[in-house]
């Protein structure tokens, strides 16, 4: 439970340190007195949403410190909590949970839980263990289908985390499927592009270096005559023709060979006309042998003009240059066996099937329990509006059926609710007036509270406020539920109302002065005489001899009732002691 809260420059709080005990605690006080402050406080402390607005006036920072000593159960429940978070555990050396916030005045938080560095996410996901609040217009959630189902499945005992991870399974397998579904389309479209473009070149065949061979090849038929005319001209040139190059350098040579041995500069110039000679007869050589290769075949011709025609026609309307076709041609045949392979829809549709079925078996079971909860907790809420002034009405869980799967299961709930005996339950937020609906929510508040088993309960219930707009006989019976609530568990309420306070175990009194030029709140706790007056002020306003009388009154009744109850049942307090009004 929450043992004590400490609040430091925090709105119009200087300095405060609240103690807190087991039971029914009541905080009252004038309108305007901030009887709210310490449940804000609290929230903050618990990983609400700060800003500087909650720093007092001229001060740097609020801190906030809230200390809880858990039961034995709920220490149990926390334990692989705090050490899978690395936080320190809670045992007989350190006996209580410490959160703290942090608020500097431009708005930034630090949070520290048993005094180690912690984020607002962590306070937020450990108070959800600690504290249930139910604030004025608790009955607003009551609208709300997610509010609805998470109070149903509570009551159910649902597992909702194993429905969220089997759901969370479901949708990534459904979506791997549709995205191949939806890529295989594309890829379809691809595929099909690739084989219309490897069966465009598929037809031309292009070898690897075949490009640079057809093109020498082409320029040699294209110039066949040019090179048979031009090769038989130089022939005879050179060797042919009576007085070619190499007659008349036989003749050169003759007619030196017969005095070089007598003039060393002839001998010279006999070895360059030998030499040239034997250059001359390898040209004709050469000569010779192009005349014999070289053939006039206009087939051929044509055929070397057609391909490379298509070759060109190719290389323009794929974008390529024309050496690139064979290396493209490749590659698009491997692109498209990567294709081929590169979804496996029958699989895919499979695993979704198989996450589908295993969603379908947590979801089914859901709904049984689900559907053995709600007439339970609507019989409960019914049986407590009965004495909340709402005498022949009928509330009602109704669980509709979804056309489509959905992340919460297979049914969405709503409440009903029948405001008096003949009528038609109808949707809570279109038939019940605000304080109608203010009493159902504290009707459920109860209920829930009551049926939650141990495992599943919070330490601390905090009503802020849940009682507005009722009054009398449903005034008391708001205060009695609320004393029966402290048996077991720590009830803290913000009331306005004398008869819920008069029942408390503890009454606390906010009050607000002028310290100065700043106005400042404080809270005390009250019994004997200043509870009495303070109860007076709550049923009047001014305190005479007959409000006395009836606070006194009415004290002394609450105390009665209170003494019954714990008379009648095993008690709950811790110890095993009996709760005493204060």
């Amino acid at each position: 439970m929450l043992r004590r809260l400490t609040l430091r420059d925090f709105v119009i709080v200087t300095s405060l340190e609240v103690d807190l005990g087991a039971g029914f605690t009541a905080l009252t006080g004038e309108t305007g007195a901030g009887k709210s402050i310490l449940i804000d406080a609290l929230q903050l402390a618990l990983g609400s949403r700060s800003d500087a607005g909650v720093v007092r006036e001229g001060a740097a920072r609020a801190d906030i410190t809230a200390e809880f000593e858990p039961s034995s159960v709920l220490i149990a429940r926390l334990a692989p909590w705090l050490e899978e978070a690395g936080f320190d555990a809670i045992d007989d050396e350190q006996p209580a949970l410490l959160l703290r916030r942090v608020v500097d005045a431009q708005g930034k938080s630090r949070a520290w839980i048993n005094g180690s560095p912690a984020t607002v996410a962590q306070l937020r996901e450990l108070g959800e263990h600690l504290v249930d609040i139910h604030g004025q217009h608790a009955w607003q959630s009551l609208t709300r289908a997610d509010s609805v189902r998470a109070l149903v499945d509570a009551q159910a005992g649902v597992d909702t985390a194993a429905l969220q991870a089997a759901w969370s399974t479901r949708r990534e397998a459904q979506r791997r499927l549709d995205e191949a579904k939806a890529r295989q389309a594309s890829l379809d479209s691809e595929r099909e592009r690739l084989q219309w473009q490897i069966t465009e070149l598929d037809k031309l065949n292009p070898g690897a270096d075949e490009w640079p061979e057809l093109n020498a090849e082409h320029q040699r038929l294209a110039h066949g005559q040019a090179i048979l005319d031009a090769a038989q001209l130089a022939l005879n040139a050179v060797s042919e023709a009576d007085d070619s190059a190499d007659s008349l350098t036989s003749r050169a040579i003759h007619a030196l060979e017969d005095v070089a041995g007598v003039e060393q500069n002839l001998a010279d110039a006999l070895e360059v006309l030998r030499g040239a000679q034997a250059q001359l007869q390898d040209a004709a050589h050469s000569l010779n042998a192009a005349l014999r290769h070289t053939e006039l075949d206009p087939d051929r011709l044509g055929e070397l003009d057609t391909r490379l025609s298509t070759w060109m026609g190719l290389a323009r309307r794929f974008r390529k240059t024309a050496d690139e076709l064979p290396g493209t041609l490749l590659a698009w045949k491997a692109e498209l066996a990567e294709l081929d392979a590169a979804a496996d829809i029958d699989g895919l549709a499979r695993e979704a099937d198989k996450a589908h079925a295993a969603w379908l078996k947590v979801a089914q079971g859901v709904s049984r329990q689900r559907a053995k909860a709600a007439p339970q907790l609507a019989a409960s809420v019914t049986q407590a509006m009965q004495a909340l002034g709402m005498a022949g009405g009928r509330f009602e869980v109704a669980l509709t059926a979804q056309p489509e799967p959905q992340a919460y299961g297979l049914e969405s709930a709503e409440f009903l609710v029948a405001g008096h005996a003949g009528s038609t339950p109808r949707p809570l937020g279109k038939v019940a007036s605000g304080g109608e609906l203010s009493r159902l929510a504290l009707a459920i508040a109860v209920t829930t509270s009551q049926q939650a088993g141990l495992d599943e309960q919070v330490d601390t219930l905090i009503f802020d406020e849940i009682d507005s707009g009722v009054g009398g006989q449903v005034a008391d019976t708001v205060g009695r539920l609320m004393q029966q609530l402290g048996e077991g568990r720590q009830v803290l309420a913000v009331t306005h109302l004398a008869q819920v306070a008069a029942s408390a175990h503890h009454h606390l009194v906010v009050s607000k002065a002028l310290q100065g030029k700043q106005t400042t709140s404080d809270i005390r706790p009250v019994d004997g005489d200043t509870r009495v007056q303070e109860v007076a002020r709550m049923l009047g306003g001014s305190i005479t001899d007959t409000s006395r009388a009836h606070a006194q009154a009415m004290l002394a009744q609450a105390h009665e009732a209170a003494a019954k109850v714990q008379a009648a049942a095993t008690p709950a307090g811790k110890g095993g002691k009996p709760r005493k009004a204060a």
